[in-house]
């Protein structure tokens, strides 16, 4: 078990550059000395906040969550000034030298697009909000594809550009194209590797999402993730052991299905998604169906 002011430690030596290059110094609570970090602790939330010119900028930690979020304002900024410009789990039960780097990485890139040289005066939040597992466990929500792709992207970090890239390139999220293009070939590989610590990480993430996820969301695992294995006995079996009860029967079942002769067509489907066509009003991304 991480202690987590040595993860936020870490954190903040990794970001420090990029905060000292946009002006920020740290905001250090009264009694904290020099050679501190700039930490406080408020009703559970660790705190890590700096300031700069007409601008602010907080880390906070919280609820097994790391989040990020920033202020533009002249003179005094108050905690409503705030805005979450990211978010990410971060556990420090589970977080590792990776889960650092990429929060290192997410934040720094996130400060520079929101308080660098060519940065626009607009604080807001660039990445959809990923349901909450305090949401979930309410039952006031339930996960969507992009919780899946946000929290997928805290596994295999080199895909979070593409995540991002999807994001700004349709205005929203559309799960078909990043799994289809990026996200599958990371799964497949994982599975023939077959290291028991990445494939319990990863599928310890399906099982969750998959069992409280909306009807979209179970189909995108079952079908256009885990069906990419395309009934390869051999990656099937390297699955089971890791896929909780109520997964490993629709996996089976739609790779059963995809390797038919009934089967082809959909899987021409799942390969070549439709292009995206932007409809007027509320806008939605293709997603394939496959009857079983």
């Amino acid at each position: 078990m991480a202690d987590i002011y040595d993860l936020l430690k870490e954190v903040y030596e990794g970001i420090k550059p990029t905060l000292d290059s946009s002006g920020f110094t740290p905001v250090k609570a009264e009694g904290v000395s020099k050679d501190e970090l700039p930490i406080s602790v408020e009703s559970g939330r660790v705190l890590l906040t700096f300031a700069g010119s007409g601008k602010g900028l907080r880390i906070e930690h919280f609820n097994k969550k790391i989040a990020l979020y920033g202020a533009l304002k002249e003179g005094e900024i108050l905690d409503s000034d705030y805005s979450k410009l990211a978010e990410t789990l971060f556990d420090p039960d589970e977080a590792n030298e990776k889960d650092v780097r990429y929060v290192v990485n997410d934040f720094s890139d996130t400060v520079l697009e929101t308080f660098g040289a060519k940065a626009t005066k607009t604080i807001k939040s660039k990445l959809p909000t990923p349901v909450s597992k305090a949401a979930v466990q309410s039952g006031s929500s339930s996960y969507d594809p992009n919780t899946l792709a946000s929290r997928f992207t805290t596994i295999f970090p080199e895909l979070r550009e593409e995540y991002k890239a999807n994001i700004e390139k349709y205005g929203q999220f559309l799960p078909e194209d990043f799994f289809v293009n990026h996200g599958n070939k990371a799964v497949l590989d994982t599975i023939r590797q077959n290291n028991p610590t990445a494939m319990k990480r990863m599928f310890k993430l399906f099982n969750e999402i998959y069992d409280d996820g909306t009807n979209e969301t179970q189909s995108l695992i079952c079908v256009t993730i885990l069906g990419a294995m395309d009934n390869d006995q051999e990656l099937l079996a390297n699955c089971v052991d890791y896929m909780s009860d109520e997964l490993t029967g629709p996996v089976i079942n739609v790779n059963r299905y995809l390797g038919s002769r009934d089967g082809k067509g959909a899987k021409m489907k799942l390969a070549n998604p439709p292009a995206y066509k932007p409809k007027k009003g509320k806008k939605s991304g293709p997603i394939s169906k496959i009857g079983m």
